[in-house]
C-alpha cells in the first residue's frame, strides 16, 4: 500500500503531462484547420498574380500572411504562402482551462493543388504581417452620361447610326473602356465593355436607341458571365430573356 502511495503522485504528474500534450495537439490541429479552409478559399483555375493571392489571404478571418514566394499561379509551382493562425485546445478534466496557440503553416495556391490539401508545417517568420495595397478599381463605366447624351428619336422617327456612334465617342472614358456599336432593323446598340479575367462576371454597359425608346442598363451578373453573351451588341438590339 505504502508503495502504491508513493506511485500516485509520479501517476498524476504523467497523466498531467500527457492532458497538456493533448490540450496543445488539438490547438494546433484547430489552427491547421483554420489554415487549410484558407487554402480552401484561395482555391481557383483563375490565373492571379503573387499580390492578388496575398491580398485574399489577408481578406480572410484569423489568418496573418508572413511571407509570399512566387511570381504567379501559373507560374511555375504557383504561388506559396506562409501564414500564421491560431487555434485553441481543452486541458483539464473537470475545470477545463482554454490551451491557445500560434502557428505557422505553408499554403501553395496553382493550379495543380488539390482541394482541401492539408497544409504544411513552416517557422514563422520573423516581422509584422504583411500589409497589402487595396485592389486597382476598374474604369469607371460612364451610365449617367451615356443615359443623357444619347438621342431621343419619336416613335415616327429614324435612328441615325451616325449621331450615336458621335455620342459614344465624345464620352471622357478610360481608354480601357472598349466600344461597339452596331445597327439593326431600324434600332442602334451600344456596348461599354471593361475587359474581364476570362473567369468573374465583366463589368458592362448596354443601350439600345430605337424610335420612341432609349434605355441604358448593364445586364444581370449571370448574362456578364463568360460565355453567356450579356455583354455584347446583339443583347442590347435584342435583349436576352431575365434569368430564371
Amino acid at each position: 500500500m505504502r508503495r502504491l502511495l508513493l506511485l500516485a503522485p509520479l501517476l498524476l504528474s504523467i497523466a498531467g503531462c500527457g492532458v497538456v500534450n493533448s490540450a496543445e495537439g488539438e490547438a494546433t490541429d484547430a489552427a491547421r484547420e483554420v489554415a487549410r479552409k484558407a487554402g480552401e478559399r484561395l482555391y481557383s483555375q483563375r490565373p492571379r498574380t503573387a499580390e492578388e493571392v496575398g491580398r485574399s489571404a489577408a481578406g480572410l478571418d484569423g489568418v496573418e500572411v508572413l511571407r509570399v514566394t512566387g511570381t504567379a499561379t501559373h507560374d511555375g509551382d504557383g504561388v506559396d504562402l506562409v501564414v500564421r493562425t491560431s487555434g485553441t485546445g481543452y486541458e483539464g478534466w473537470l475545470a477545463r482551462e482554454p490551451v491557445t496557440v500560434r502557428r505557422c503553416f505553408e499554403v501553395r495556391v496553382s493550379p495543380r493543388t488539390e482541394w482541401g490539401e492539408e497544409p504544411g508545417d513552416a517557422d514563422c517568420p520573423d516581422g509584422p504581417p504583411l500589409a497589402f495595397a487595396p485592389p486597382p478599381q476598374p474604369p469607371r463605366l460612364p451610365y449617367e452620361e451615356l443615359r443623357a447624351n444619347l438621342p431621343r428619336v419619336p416613335k415616327t422617327g429614324r435612328v441615325d447610326e451616325a449621331e450615336v456612334r458621335r455620342v459614344v465617342a465624345g464620352l471622357d472614358m478610360d481608354p480601357a473602356i472598349r466600344t461597339e456599336v452596331a445597327a439593326d432593323d431600324g434600332r442602334v446598340g451600344v456596348l461599354l465593355l471593361v475587359k474581364g479575367n476570362g473567369f468573374d462576371a465583366q463589368d458592362c454597359l448596354l443601350a439600345r436607341v430605337a424610335p420612341g425608346a432609349t434605355e441604358v442598363w448593364s445586364p444581370s451578373r449571370i448574362q456578364r458571365m463568360p460565355g453567356e453573351g450579356g455583354c455584347s451588341t446583339a443583347n442590347a438590339l435584342n435583349p436576352l430573356p431575365p434569368p430564371h
